[in-house]
């Protein structure tokens, strides 16, 4: 082979390497740009501790969330600003507190799947160290038609024997521990008057009336705060549209 030979065969082949990576690099950026709709996992944050202050989620060290995670400071829940779609799911998932410097209160290494919903609720006080966190995953089979699913998770520190949860009188959920959730019940559709107790007694201490069980929908009622404050912080409770 002479020399102009030589000289295009190397040029041939340092072309194909070329073209090689550059279609890798191309095949990269496809896969590092797709949507939080197209990942279709949605996540919220609930931040049940009166003492936290507000709170990021980072994601992989980025910041996920428009608005801060706050403790909802009235009987109304519109501080809880819902499910939101992740751009990522990578770990590690970093509750990073707002005010002081980026600080981060925890971190979680949660495997998730495409297409499901997840809550993460904080509890418990940061003065003394007992921030509790309690993760479900909001995805469940479907009820059976003309009925809806509820299930309770008990966010409340000050209670030691547990929840109880009475829907129109008839017990519901009996005796759910602190940072326990229960599973998903089947209710028939309609309006429910929702009590919850301390175990074994028979005195509410809260109701929400009025809660509407919807066809094929899902729920989860939660209790947080504490039975022995009388400021914002009271026991309290609301719940949450899954589905």
């Amino acid at each position: 082979m002479d020399l102009n030979n030589k000289r295009v065969g190397i040029w041939l082949f340092g072309g194909a390497i070329g073209l090689i990576f550059l279609l890798f690099l191309q095949s990269c950026g496809k896969e590092t740009t797709a949507g939080p709709q197209g990942l279709n996992v949605q996540y919220e944050v609930l931040n049940l501790s009166p003492d936290l202050f507000p709170v990021n989620l980072y994601v992989n060290f980025k910041i996920v969330n428009k608005s801060l995670f706050s403790f909802p400071t009235s009987n109304s829940f519109s501080q809880n600003i819902g499910y939101f779609y992740l751009p990522s799911i990578d770990t590690p998932f970093q509750i990073r507190s707002a005010l002081t410097t980026n600080q981060t209160i925890f971190s979680r290494h949660d495997m998730l799947k495409v297409g499901l919903k997840y809550s993460l609720f904080i509890t418990g006080t940061f003065s003394d160290q007992s921030i509790k966190q309690i993760f479900t995953v909001d995805t469940a089979s479907l009820p059976a038609t003309g009925r809806g699913k509820i299930r309770f998770v008990n966010a409340c520190p000050s209670v030691a024997n547990g929840l109880d949860v009475y829907a129109n009188g008839t017990q519901a959920f009996s005796k759910v521990l602190y940072t326990e959730q229960s599973k998903y019940i089947e209710l028939p559709i309609g309006n429910y008057d929702f009590k919850i107790n301390i175990n074994g007694s028979t005195t509410a201490q809260k109701e929400i009336p009025v809660v509407t069980i919807q066809d094929g929908r899902l729920y989860t009622l939660y209790a947080y705060g504490y039975t022995t404050r009388t400021d914002s912080a009271t026991f309290n409770a609301a719940v949450i549209t899954n589905k």
